[in-house]
């Protein structure tokens, strides 16, 4: 059974960094696109970051130079380090995947989804 499993949130001040990972398992097929989406309360899922199999990494623009996404495809996992953390970046981070290689930021062309891992910032 595919599995995408995130780890690495937690409570942290504004300014701090942390390194958000997920680990995939269970696919039968070669992983294309991966990326992480995020979800305020309230809000709808959005893009974050994502990277294609080879390794080339697209941003939104609210984390560009804050946000780095890298994968390794021998281990099947994705991670996102995450620096200079506001306020604003508090939510539900996910990880999700999908068979093409070409990257989206758009949720719907995604059909693997984790569960998430929490992210909160305090000012």
């Amino acid at each position: 059974q595919e599995q995408l499993v995130e780890s690495g949130g937690g409570s942290v001040q504004a300014g701090g960094s942390l390194t958000l990972s997920c680990a995939a398992s269970g696919f039968t097929e070669r992983l294309g696109c991966m990326g992480w989406f995020r979800q305020a309360p309230g809000k709808e899922r959005e893009g974050v970051a994502t990277v294609d199999r080879i390794g080339r990494p697209g941003y939104a623009d609210s984390v560009k130079g804050r946000f780095t996404i890298s994968r390794d495809n021998a281990k099947d996992t994705l991670s996102l380090q995450i620096n200079s953390l506001k306020p604003e970046d508090t939510a539900m981070y996910y990880c999700a995947a999908r068979s093409f290689s070409a990257c989206s930021m758009i949720v719907d062309n995604y059909p693997f989804w984790g569960r998430g891992t929490q992210v909160t910032v305090s000012s």
